[in-house]
């Protein structure tokens, strides 16, 4: 690595890091600003709003790091080429081309901080996070559907409840299928309520009655009151809306796994969430593909000009990529398509504009 390297990479670091330390304390001031009323007439406790920032800084931090990495880009080659550093560098023989070899390098650092990030930090995170929000800044707001929810457990057993409450962790009007190898009704198990007793690691059915249907016979069991087990988990019947966040690399494969045999109705979230993960590194490549492009050229206008371009590509790639995401998750769009679309269109953008700054 050659002093020019090394001063380049030091610059792309260096101003990265600060926009970082400039910019999330700014948002964490805003933020406690506009919750702290919420977080006093909620009485949270101090060492949870604590843990709560230090999450946010994490949760939110993860979300801008490649607007942050942009931004950071432009403006310190905004610098070189304003100092005609650029120039200079160009002039003593060094091709274009090799030129960007130390911001390949840095956004390959990039990259594999937001991999291992996005795939085992920022879960937590966002568990962490999601759930100090929905308790004491959203309270009384639902981070669940709780409501005519029906889910498949099996190839064999299905499940209905009414509505369920997470908090009792009570289902009403609780309904159970099972079907035999020829898909006929084998029995049908009803309850006005079905509650977990965690005391005794049991369910218990109120108002239980058995339909068993056997040889064009039905035979029905009734009892006021029934423990028993199923193979379920009642916290399943339901998951919360940001359950895919929480899950690491390992964890949300095997939960989509799950989630599709169940037949979930919002699998195309989950997918959306995996691939947005294993997409973001590459996107630390376009946005410096794009960065470097737009800000190597030395321009009237200087710095200004082109951190204006900058925002206004990030607030479009934002826009597509919100548009994309919302179509997959409500429209049956295909999320790998989602995801691929935005970072394909803004990788030949970048390419091109790579292609005019070079001469």
């Amino acid at each position: 690595m050659t002093i020019i390297d090394k001063y380049i990479l030091k610059r792309y670091l260096a101003t990265f890091g600060m926009m970082l330390l400039l910019f999330i304390p700014i948002g964490i001031m805003l933020n406690l600003a506009e919750q702290i009323g919420k977080m006093i007439d909620n009485e949270a406790p101090l060492n949870e709003i604590l843990i709560y920032y230090v999450n946010f800084t994490i949760y939110i931090g993860s979300l801008l790091f490649p607007i942050f990495l942009f931004l950071s880009i432009i403006f310190f080659t905004s610098k070189l080429a304003n100092n005609t550093e650029i120039v200079a560098i160009l002039s003593s023989g060094v091709s274009y081309s090799r030129f960007l070899r130390p911001y390949w390098i840095g956004a390959s650092i990039i990259a594999v901080i937001m991999f291992f990030m996005g795939m085992f930090i920022v879960p937590n995170a966002s568990k962490r996070y999601n759930e100090f929000k929905f308790e004491y800044l959203k309270r009384g707001n639902k981070d669940r559907v709780t409501s005519n929810i029906f889910n498949q457990l099996n190839e064999r057993d299905f499940i209905y409840v009414s509505s369920f409450d997470p908090a009792r962790k009570i289902g009403y009007n609780f309904t159970f299928e099972h079907f035999n190898e020829q898909n006929q009704l084998d029995y049908k198990i009803s309850a006005s309520n079905i509650r977990w007793v965690p005391k005794d690691s049991i369910y218990r059915l109120t108002s239980y009655t058995k339909r068993k249907i056997k040889a064009n016979t039905e035979i029905v069991e009734t009892k006021r009151r029934l423990d028993t087990l199923f193979v379920f988990n009642i916290e399943d019947l339901t998951p919360v809306s940001y359950v895919a966040e929480t899950k690491n690399l390992f964890e949300l494969d095997e939960f989509i796994e799950v989630q599709k045999k169940k037949g979930a109705s919002n699998i195309n979230t989950y997918f959306l969430v995996k691939y947005r993960r294993w997409a973001l590194p590459i996107t630390a490549f376009i946005l410096t593909v794009i960065g470097v492009a737009v800000s190597s050229v030395k321009r009237r206008g200087g710095m200004g000009v082109n951190l204006a371009f900058g925002i206004g590509v990030a607030f479009i790639y934002i826009f597509f990529d919100k548009v994309f995401g919302t179509l997959a998750e409500q429209s049956g769009f295909s999320p790998l398509l989602a995801v691929i679309i935005p970072n394909l269109v803004f990788g030949f953008l970048g390419f091109y504009l790579l292609k005019n700054a070079k001469r």
